[in-house]
């Protein structure tokens, strides 16, 4: 099982950090009492459990139990060979986070902010001499630092999730959809005998649209329009995309089209779902 810890001084980016380990897999807890964690992993690690990476945030907000915690934290280090890393940032950089938020900080707030940082770095200190990664993000947006989480964790997988449906004008077009694509033009099945009854998911239903010239350069205009957009949105971050397709009914052209695109940015390495909103109206 792959375990991660995470610490660092606040304002440095522990939550995004968090989330985009989410994105990558992760069964993820935040502020996390020290002494459960052990107890935790041990159920994670039952036959009944499905979890295979997990990680977990421990930082000033548990300092109640970082006495007895520091003990189990080192051993939870050396059965499961945990991963530490520490965010950290310059005073600078903080201050001018927690104004912009207009936080204050979680644990001295009747000090500045300046001398809450100072007692929290001596607090902590334990921590980051423990952690196998201490990482810098004075100069990282929030994108860039999710960036470098999905570049470490994510290996090998796309981290963007990406939802697939297709749908019925007739009964509104989805509101979850960030893209929707219209496939009304396309020669439509409901007016051929033996192809009315059956969807989009039947092969004769497929090979009619297939059949057609237009659905052909339509679809390579599509599939290449997407995979030119796609890494674009999970450069700037985004950790899923629903891309709706649309035909009157939605029995037949747009689960035909859905289940095509499907298998493209599958073989692409893509994670994707599929829902077919209407096909059964």
């Amino acid at each position: 099982m792959k375990v991660v810890i995470i610490s660092g001084i606040s304002g440095s980016g522990k939550s995004t950090f968090l989330r985009a380990l989410e994105d990558a897999g992760f069964f993820c807890v935040d502020n996390f009492p020290i002494i459960l964690m052990q107890g935790f992993l041990k159920v994670c690690e039952s036959p009944e459990s499905n979890i295979s990476k997990v990680a977990f945030v421990v930082d000033i907000r548990t300092r109640e139990f970082f006495d007895k915690g520091k003990k189990i934290i080192k051993d939870v280090k050396e059965e499961y060979n945990a991963e530490f890393v520490f965010l950290e940032s310059s005073d600078d950089v903080l201050i001018r986070r927690f104004s912009e938020t207009r936080r204050i900080h979680p644990i001295y707030d009747s000090y500045s902010v300046k001398e809450a940082l100072k007692e929290e770095r001596e607090a902590v200190e334990w921590l980051k001499k423990l952690s196998n990664k201490v990482i810098d993000t004075s100069q990282l947006t929030t994108h860039e630092l999710r960036r470098v989480v999905m570049g470490i964790y994510a290996k090998g997988e796309r981290g963007i999730k990406i939802n697939l449906m297709s749908f019925g004008f007739s009964f509104g077009i989805p509101l979850e959809a960030d893209m929707v694509f219209d496939v009304r033009f396309l020669p439509n099945p409901y007016f051929v005998e033996g192809l009315k009854e059956m969807t989009g998911l039947n092969d004769a239903v497929g090979d009619y649209i297939r059949s057609d010239r237009t659905f052909n350069e339509y679809f390579l205009l599509l599939s290449n329009f997407l995979l030119y957009l796609i890494p674009l949105f999970e450069k700037e971050g985004k950790s899923y995309l629903t891309i709706s397709i649309g035909c009157t009914g939605g029995k037949h052209r747009s689960v035909f089209v859905t289940r095509e695109l499907e298998k493209t940015l599958s073989s692409k390495g893509y994670n994707i779902t599929t829902i077919h909103r209407d096909v059964n109206r």
